[in-house]
């Protein structure tokens, strides 16, 4: 009986005693930098000078200042352009892949390859084919077309990095449908073609309803790394953000403030702030829109 007590006594905290180590490492490099941002964005800190309380004087900043606005074009051009893709093409790519025929893995696996190497290493990649003197532009030029400036226009520039984004995320998306492809029962599919369904009205009112949750949850996930995107168009633009900053996005700015030795700490945190209640409001209008289709 000694024994039962003792257990029981110990109980209460053995299941924090568990916890504990990864209570830690999320509360270090979580929670606190996160309270950190919080505070230090309404403060007028530097990289090497503490702060001193200045109240909404930073976020009243924000709103005269034209890169923040030219970072928020940016942010939501790239979900305009990425979100839909991520949505659509990856289920296409999974249908695809769906089948169990021979040979099959490798393009699985092919597919994939993006997901597991380095944005480093793939913004490089990007960047020798899209280059004045890149791949593209030579084959452009032998077909007549002449060179085109991908990573000198503006706008070229960021369809660019959004189609490198797009590239990459697509093997991604693609194994998170092929999960939810596998619990769509057969029989729907068997009774719409008795029915006299064509491939595309079974893709149409088989697969789409029976995966639209996930296709609401690629939307969302695709929607809050869209909007903080950095490495794609840093690595294709470079620190500047393109011609006189025009593809500057909003992290890149937060970049671009708050470091260095003179850096604007309490502004780059007030422009983190506003990343971040942006991406839940994202999720938050997905997630509504599609209750909302639900009832």
């Amino acid at each position: 009986m000694a024994d039962v007590s003792r257990v029981r006594r110990q109980l209460p905290t053995s299941p924090w005693l568990f916890a504990a180590p990864g209570l830690l490492v999320v509360g270090a490099f979580v929670l606190y930098p996160f309270v950190s941002t919080v505070v230090n964005s309404f403060t007028d800190r530097r990289t090497l000078i503490p702060g001193r309380f200045v109240g909404l004087a930073n976020f009243r900043e924000l709103i005269h200042d034209d890169m923040f606005w030219t970072g928020l074009r940016n942010s939501t051009l790239y979900i305009v352009g990425v979100v839909p893709a991520l949505v659509v093409l990856p289920l296409l790519l999974a249908l695809l892949v769906q089948k169990n025929i021979p040979g099959i893995t490798f393009f699985r696996s092919a597919f994939y390859t993006p997901v597991v190497a380095s944005v480093v290493v793939v913004g490089l990649v990007w960047v020798w084919l899209l280059d004045e003197r890149g791949l593209v532009n030579s084959l452009l030029e032998t077909v007549g077309i002449g060179r085109v400036g991908f990573l000198s226009d503006q706008w070229l520039l960021l369809l660019s990095a959004m189609a490198v984004t797009v590239w990459k995320g697509l093997g991604y998306y693609m194994i998170i449908y092929l999960a939810a492809l596998a619990n769509v029962p057969r029989e729907l599919h068997e009774a719409a073609s008795v029915d006299g369904a064509g491939a595309v009205r079974r893709f149409l009112t088989v697969t789409v309803p029976a995966v639209r949750s996930t296709m609401v949850l690629v939307a969302a996930l695709s929607s809050v790394a869209a909007f903080k995107t950095f490495s794609e168009v840093y690595l294709l633009a470079g620190p500047d953000g393109g011609p006189a900053g025009e593809d500057t996005t909003l992290v890149m700015l937060v970049q671009q403030t708050g470091t260095g030795l003179t850096g604007r700490v309490g502004y780059a945190s007030a422009l983190s702030v506003v990343v971040f209640v942006v991406t839940v409001a994202l999720m938050l209008l997905v997630l509504r829109a599609d209750r909302r289709e639900r009832t």
